[in-house]
């Protein structure tokens, strides 16, 4: 047993820690048992003590993980005002919350929470206004931890197909459904992952799924992915295998054009790079036709128009552009039809127009253009924030769309595209001013010169005295976008005092292909170093300081924690990892894994690699002697994307080396899973734990308390 003395404060508000108010509170951790276990990698052996945490069906690991559990929440139930963070959280939460409708035949569907339920329920609303719930997701399990993960409905609109998750894993069961009597038709079906559910007619439908592995479901290796085609009526057994079975791929999708017109298939070995294949389905006998044959370019069909395929790609055009192809004449070169700009592009259609989506500086820009390429309009937006939605079918009148930013609640906007009129639909309900608010953006300079955007949102009228606290948030991987975004537990940080700073790192997709693959492979210290350089710049402009600055972010951005916090642990305070990608030495042997090589390339391609993945795995990386932050790693027991062997593996090896008073602590959520469809009332727990153990450990208490 390792005991470790936590200085904890109990100190007045938004105030440096005194000496006389500290307590000392002793944290002993549970033994971790290590093993002898060596990996060789081109002549050099590198050793993993805690290997036998990977397996998630022993009864150890279950010990382990309930031992380390019973410490955390002991240690945060000794938080004064832990309680007072949750009750303002529920509060702030516990307001009506309505999606965007979207119109199925006769009926207008929209989701809906009333406030604190633990999962949106969808609505079903007739003609004449009369409304009832279509699907309560909150009766699906006494908990609240199975949700909707996906609905289709057929062509006629009579028939729906909808995906639950149970305990947040990514394994799906689908279930098909009668819309007006709500009857459920034949078996549900079983082992589904990575799909998406796409209607030929209303005679069946396509989905995807790997052959249930032997072994752990929850972490064993899913590799061959494979399209299905499932017939109303028929058993499960019986569906047939579209594509996949000679070709083995990671990643297939399949989706049928509106028109029902082309099957379109797009396959990858990784998260960057498809092949792309169309087939006729209004030829029985057609074939599969291939549009690329190569993993060099991501593309897919948007929409089409009879035989022209219009296809967004980013081949020859790193910030994406729109391509005309011809299905019949597959090898004919592709034409221009929306060309790229120095903006990066994501497009979408509805009502017989395309909106092209621009992200300049991770703020959103929309043009509208015809089906001839003309520019209709550039739409003229709210305000300077992030839009989603214009998207539909071709014979909707009215399309919807929603603007936010991180001190400005969701507001969802009607649009009609024939006149360019935009009226507000619903707007928030949220307990939250944004006047009293400000959110800015900055450009700084990362250590080999490169500016990177930031974007700071704090309560207006803070003093840069170098002691607010500060959480700042991270992801910079797989081509994803951090745009500005409203969310609750953000509201209640910056209402408390705290600023929350959002960097917009390489390795993400907010300036195109090539920014991403700027933070790839052997240039993934680029993103590291993008991120301590944010860190460094709040504090060089008075912000924060190493006190004050608290680093956060979640799978891909647990890598990024985890890999920060021990190359520069005298620059933050608190450390909070979740679901992260820890191990890069093993990473690609669970699961789906070995699908995120383009970005992380994997220990065995090269020796280069594995020593460029040796020098920055964070589980490797962990140094006895040194005192790293605070440190609180969040992950889940159903977690079958991000398995949380690797946050156990770095717990152990924390809690063995740390050195001083920074408590390492680790919460494991029971039920749950990478973090699509938690319940409401497991968020604001998980929530209101963070908060408190960040300001805590800063030696702040919230306002008010």
């Amino acid at each position: 047993m390792k005991k470790v003395l936590i200085l904890m404060c109990i100190v007045s508000a938004l105030v440096s820690c005194k000496q006389e108010n500290k307590q000392v509170v002793e944290v002993t951790y549970p033994e971790t048992r290590k093993v002898d276990t060596v990996d060789t990698y081109f002549d050099t052996e590198i050793k993993d003590p805690y290997r036998w945490l990977e397996d998630d069906r022993s009864d150890e690991t279950a010990a382990w993980v309930k031992a380390q559990n019973e410490v955390t929440f002991g240690y945060l139930e000794k938080i004064p005002f832990r309680n007072q963070i949750k009750n303002k959280l529920e509060d702030l939460w516990n307001y009506e919350k309505i999606g965007a409708p979207f119109t199925e035949g006769d009926y207008t569907f929209y989701l809906k929470n009333d406030g604190l339920q633990n999962q949106y329920v969808l609505y079903k609303r007739d003609k004449d206004g009369n409304e009832e719930i279509f699907l309560d997701p909150n009766n699906f399990s006494e908990d609240g931890t199975t949700s909707l993960a996906g609905l289709e409905f057929s062509k006629d609109s009579k028939t729906v197909a909808y995906a639950i998750s149970e305990g947040g894993s990514d394994w799906r069961k689908v279930i098909i459904m009668d819309v007006t009597s709500k009857a459920i038709l034949g078996d549900t079906l079983i082992d589904i992952k990575f799909s998406g559910l796409s209607w030929k007619g209303n005679e069946g439908f396509y989905y995807s799924s790997y052959d249930k592995p032997t072994g752990s479901e929850l972490s064993a290796m899913t590799d061959q992915h494979k399209l299905y085609y499932h017939k109303l009526g028929t058993s499960q057994s019986e569906d047939k295998i579209v594509f996949g079975l000679d070709q083995k791929r990671r990643y297939i999708g399949g989706y049928v054009t509106e028109d029902d017109k082309y099957l379109i298939i797009t396959a990858a070995n990784s998260t960057y790079g498809n092949e792309l294949y169309i087939k006729d389905l209004t030829n029985p006998n057609s074939k599969i036709v291939t549009l690329v044959n190569n993993f060099d370019n991501d593309h897919y069909v948007i929409e089409n128009d009879g035989d022209k395929l219009f296809i967004v790609t980013d081949k020859d055009a790193p910030n994406r552009k729109i391509v005309i192809a011809d299905a019949k004449n597959p090898s004919a070169p592709w034409v221009d039809f929306v060309p790229e700009t120095e903006n990066v592009l994501s497009p979408s259609t509805g009502s017989g127009y395309f909106f092209a989506h621009y992200m300049k500086d991770a703020i959103s820009q929309v043009k509208q253009y015809d089906y001839h390429g003309n520019l209709v309009r550039e739409v003229e937006l709210p305000g300077v924030g992030s839009v989603g939605g214009f998207g539909g079918k071709k014979e909707d009148t009215t399309l919807y769309f929603t603007f936010t930013n991180y001190i400005t609640a969701g507001t969802i906007y009607s649009y009609e595209p024939k006149e360019g009129k935009t009226e507000v639909y619903e707007k928030s309900k949220a307990k939250f001013n944004s006047d009293d608010y400000e959110s800015k953006q900055v450009f700084y300079t990362s250590k080999d010169g490169t500016k990177i955007p930031m974007i700071i949102s704090h309560k207006k009228g803070i003093k840069l005295n170098g002691k607010n606290p500060t959480i700042l948030y991270g992801y910079g991987g797989f081509n994803v976008s951090l745009t500005p975004g409203f969310s609750i537990a953000n509201a209640v940080w910056m209402e408390n005092g705290g600023i929350y700073a959002v960097p917009n790192l390489r390795g993400g997709g907010e300036y195109g292909k090539q920014w991403h693959v700027a933070g790839t492979q052997t240039q993934k210290q680029n993103v590291f170093d993008d991120f301590i350089a944010a860190g460094e710049f709040l504090i060089e402009n008075g912000y924060t300081s190493p006190d004050y600055l608290a680093i956060r972010g979640g799978s891909n951005g647990g890598l990024l924690v985890g890999a920060c916090m021990t190359q520069r642990p005298d620059l933050f305070k608190v450390a909070l990892p979740a679901v992260g990608v820890l191990d890069m030495l093993r990473y690609h042997t669970f699961t789906a894994g070995a699908g995120w090589a383009y970005d992380y390339g994997t220990a065995d391609q090269s020796k280069e690699m594995f020593e460029y993945l040796l020098a920055y795995s964070p589980v490797h990386n962990v140094k006895p002697g040194v005192e790293y932050p605070a440190t609180l790693i969040t992950t889940a027991d159903h977690d079958d994307r991000v398995v949380p062997a690797h946050s156990f593996k770095f717990a152990a090896g924390l809690q063995e080396n740390q050195n001083g008073t920074n408590p390492v602590l680790i919460r494991v959520d029971v039920n749950a899973g990478h973090g699509a469809g938690k319940p409401l009332s497991k968020t604001i727990e998980e929530n209101a734990d963070i908060q408190a153990f960040t300001l805590f450990n800063m030696g702040v208490r919230p306002l008010g308390s």
